[in-house]
């Protein structure tokens, strides 16, 4: 990708209410690697009425943000059009071990075509062949002809929950 990862977030702070006695904050650059390599992610979104909704999906974190796709019909797309505020979680899913993930921003479309072939190459190197994706009309167009719409969501705060020790990280952007 031709971008250049942003600088460090602002501020790393590690919460002692939430940790075990010894704990040490998480740094970004052990945030960054999980995120880059997590295959699975929950994005959160708001409905119209204000009720929150959660589905699973795929994201790649590139040049210090991730990016997801989606059907612009489908709920998420239709949330994001009234409230672009969102959260991506993603992590081990296990009590004891590893760290999972939560990254709060807002969802910027991406329309730009050569910024859409990098992401499109991006997804098929980090999911195989079964992700390849034609750029076309503003978005990822998939072997059923329908355009998925992709969006950017760069951190403003992202969370660290580490599990061995128990640990919660805070980073500002």
């Amino acid at each position: 990708m031709a971008r250049i990862e942003p600088t460090e977030p602002r501020t790393e702070e590690l919460d002692t209410r939430y940790g075990e006695p010894g704990a040490t904050a998480t740094p970004w650059r052990e945030a960054v690697a999980l995120l880059t390599a997590a295959e699975l992610f929950w994005l959160t979104t708001v409905r119209p009425e204000g009720r929150p909704h959660v589905t699973p999906l795929l994201a790649v974190w590139a040049d210090g943000a991730l990016y997801f796709c989606t059907g612009a019909e489908e709920r998420k797309s239709r949330n994001l059009a009234a409230n672009p505020e969102v959260v991506l979680t993603t992590g081990t899913n296990a009590l004891a071990g590893g760290c999972d993930l939560v990254v709060e921003g807002t969802a910027v479309r991406v329309t730009d075509e050569a910024r859409l072939t990098a992401l499109a190459g991006a997804w098929e190197a980090k999911y195989g062949a079964d992700w390849h994706f034609e750029v076309r009309d503003g978005g990822f167009a998939g072997d059923r002809g329908n355009v998925a719409v992709v969006h950017e969501v760069a951190p403003r705060t992202a969370f660290g929950f580490g599990k061995a020790p128990y640990s919660q990280t805070r980073w500002r952007f």
